[in-house]
């Protein structure tokens, strides 16, 4: 690695992010590692927009980490609801109960202590330590493998464990000796805002002069990753049934899509939907696409009233009772327009 971009990158991203990076986001200009935690967790595959309601909904409720501790996961499965990828909710409280009984309620102070917790992968660590104990360390989220990866044209591909690796080393060479935190949220800002995937802002990057990518004319071929997943789709039918203003409810296995959330019952076909209510008028509505990480879901629903001969258990919601079950993003919207 040139000695020039080793001594110029850390100082050039510290001071563009303290000129024009993000400063004023709800969990910044704070060192309480629990809400560092919290918006890290939300902000992974999420946009910072869709993040700010819930991240304040969240602190509202629980505003320390032993309170979140202290709830049901079915409480904070509801309060996740919508914002998708729910093995974070899992793992989340998974974490906060991992903190409030093991460690006094208190956050570990390094990120190979962190590292140690439910759900928190070694970028994540790394953030938390960087942001609230300033500890000098590398972060390599999706935004930062993007900008180093463009910046030194590392073409490894990072399909490959060990290249990662590789990439992992090269970022934490790169750290500057001071101001850790401002160029950790730096490189994110960068990969947020500027160095973005289909359409890099190169002329306002502050870094463009020491950018290997852009120098040999196509920074967006890097980052390399040749392993894509495979797309499948998925067809399902829901029963939506109601009597005297509650709705059945079925609650999602432990495990797998959507798990532990509450949905109508759900099955694999059309006649096997209509055989659970043999004698009910059923009437279609219009069918819901759900794109999801590996494959799109395809969900039909079919509602009527009443519930003699109904076949599938459940629980029976009074629909002013709903907004308290975690429901997902597709059910709880078909339920409001519905």
């Amino acid at each position: 690695m040139p000695e020039t971009l080793m001594e110029d990158f850390g100082k050039t991203v510290v001071a563009w992010q303290r000129r024009h990076g993000r400063n004023s986001l709800p969990w910044q200009n704070t060192r309480d590692p629990y809400r560092v935690w919290l918006s890290e967790i939300m902000l992974q595959q999420t946009q910072v927009t869709t993040v700010l309601g819930y991240y304040e909904r969240f602190l509202g409720r629980w505003p320390r980490v032993t309170d979140l501790a202290a709830a049901t996961l079915d409480e904070v499965l509801a309060q996740w609801a919508g914002l998708g990828y729910y093995s974070r909710a899992r793992n989340l409280y998974a974490c906060a109960k991992a903190v409030a009984e093991l460690h006094g309620g208190e956050f570990p102070g390094s990120a190979a202590q962190l590292q140690t917790l439910p759900g928190i992968g070694r970028s994540t660590a790394a953030a938390i330590a960087a942001f609230c104990f300033g500890e000098r360390v590398a972060i390599l989220d999706g935004n930062v493998k993007r900008v180093l990866s463009r910046v030194l044209a590392f073409d490894g591909d990072l399909a490959s464990s060990a290249v990662e690796k590789r990439l992992w080393n090269h970022a934490t060479e790169l750290l500057p000796e001071e101001g850790v935190d401002r160029y950790t949220q730096g490189l994110m800002d960068l990969g947020a805002t500027v160095c973005t995937a289909r359409s890099p802002d190169c002329l306002i990057c502050p870094v463009q002069p020491l950018c290997r990518g852009q120098a040999q004319g196509d920074p967006t071929r890097y980052p390399v990753k040749t392993r894509k997943l495979k797309r499948g789709r998925r067809e399902n039918w829901w029963l939506w049934v109601e009597r005297q203003g509650q709705v059945l409810l079925q609650q999602r296995p432990h495990t797998g899509v959507w798990a532990g959330l509450w949905t109508l019952p759900m099955f694999d076909d059309e006649a096997s939907a209509h055989a659970a209510l043999p004698d009910a008028r059923l009437e279609p509505l219009p069918r819901i696409e759900h794109a999801l990480t590996h494959f799109d879901w395809v969900l039909h629903t079919l509602r009527g009233d009443g519930s003699e001969g109904l076949t599938p258990g459940g629980t029976w919601v009074a629909r002013e009772k709903l907004a308290d079950y975690a429901l997902p993003a597709p059910l709880k919207k078909l339920i409001e327009e519905s």
